[in-house]
């Protein structure tokens, strides 16, 4: 009898509710010390110069587009595999979205399609490392700075990944992290965007708080300052903060538990026949764990982990450019396809013990053996 896996754990400790609490009854929600002591934590933990919180992950690439000036002609690529929210935020701004396909089976972009679709038109790359496992950084920036185009990482699954040996995020001209519940972290809603360049800190800074020029601690007097930009609403909670900065402290012994329980599943899964996983990558941060099988056989497995109660999950069922507001720019990218029918991700977050990976090996072995 298996017991119930959970897809995702919250590492959420009563310590860090009773600072929530704290914050709560104080009536001082936002522009709070929090808020600043989690951007200056997570600056240090990523290396990077510069970090602002923001509302969501796709909050923080909006402000990355609008803060390299994307426009109404421009083109972004991006992969065809991702979550909506990364094409979604370059088409806010009125530039067009362009789709390349993916590696099989690292789900990141294929530099050789990638070359394939670049034009005069072509204003960014948006990278995205999935599950935790690090895109071809150093020639995707190469292409980048030989045509002049600007990188956009959205990190949103890699908080603690590393490429050689920095942390990814710091690579492009900015990166964006969610802090989603599923995510290694989470403040329920929010994220994070760390950059290296003071420029676009600054804007990025102004536009998510509604384009005004001063912070709150910065007037002379109350309520006075000038809107010089368009902005947004794009502010994260001071206990919001509070939450995310306290699960930031235990993170690094997350990672070393995320990455133990990869090793196993490589251990396990590795003499069954018909699944294919990606080999361990010591610098991935492991989100989760993804497999790939026949759609039959994943079908079947999803059936099976339901019935169980085995938390998974699909990431991603479907390609972009089949969503219906995107099909005007289908591209029949082939390995995205396949991508899409194969996958189902594990979990691998830290309450998973190993006789829970071998019990969902063994399941996996099932399904196979059934022909």
């Amino acid at each position: 009898m298996i017991k119930k896996i959970p897809f995702s754990k919250k590492n959420i400790l009563d310590s860090d509710l009773t600072i929530v609490n704290k914050i709560l009854k104080s009536g001082w929600l936002t522009h709070g010390k929090y808020t600043e002591k989690f951007e200056k934590n997570f600056s240090k933990f990523t290396e990077s110069k510069f970090a602002v919180t923001v509302s969501s992950c796709t909050a923080g690439l909006h402000l990355i587009c609008l803060a390299i000036g994307l426009k109404a002609g421009d083109e972004v690529l991006v992969p065809n595999l991702t979550h909506t929210a990364t094409d979604h935020a370059a088409t806010y701004t009125g530039a067009k979205v362009k789709f390349v396909d993916i590696n099989l089976y690292d789900g990141n972009l294929n530099v050789a399609d990638l070359l394939k679709k670049i034009n005069s038109k072509t204003k960014a790359i948006i990278t995205v490392h999935l599950t935790g496992i690090s895109a071809e950084l150093d020639k995707i920036l190469s292409i980048c700075k030989k045509k002049k185009i600007f990188l956009i990482e959205d990190c949103a699954h890699s908080l603690g990944t590393k490429f050689k040996p920095k942390h990814v995020g710091n690579f492009g001209i900015a990166g964006s992290f969610s802090f989603y519940p599923t995510k290694q972290i989470t403040t329920g809603e929010g994220g994070m965007v760390i950059t290296n360049n003071k420029q676009i800190f600054k804007k990025i800074k102004m536009l998510k708080a509604f384009g005004i020029d001063k912070d709150i601690n910065e007037r002379k007097v109350p309520g006075l300052y000038d809107v010089k930009k368009l902005g947004y609403n794009y502010r994260m909670t001071d206990f919001q903060s509070a939450l995310g900065l306290e699960q930031l402290k235990r993170y690094k012994k997350e990672i070393l538990i995320r990455k133990k329980n990869a090793l196993l599943y490589c251990k396990y899964l590795k003499d069954i026949r018909g699944v294919k996983f990606n080999e361990y990558i010591d610098s991935c941060s492991y989100f989760i764990f993804p497999i790939f099988l026949k759609k039959k056989f994943r079908d079947k497995l999803i059936k099976i982990f339901k019935e169980k109660k085995v938390g998974f999950s699909v990431h991603y069922a479907k390609v972009i450019d089949e969503m219906t507001y995107y099909k005007k720019n289908n591209t029949k990218n082939k390995n995205s396809k396949i991508y899409a029918t194969e996958n189902i991700s594990l979990p691998v977050h830290s309450d998973i013990k190993q006789n829970d990976i071998v019990n969902i090996s063994k399941l996996i072995k099932e399904v196979l053996n059934e022909n």
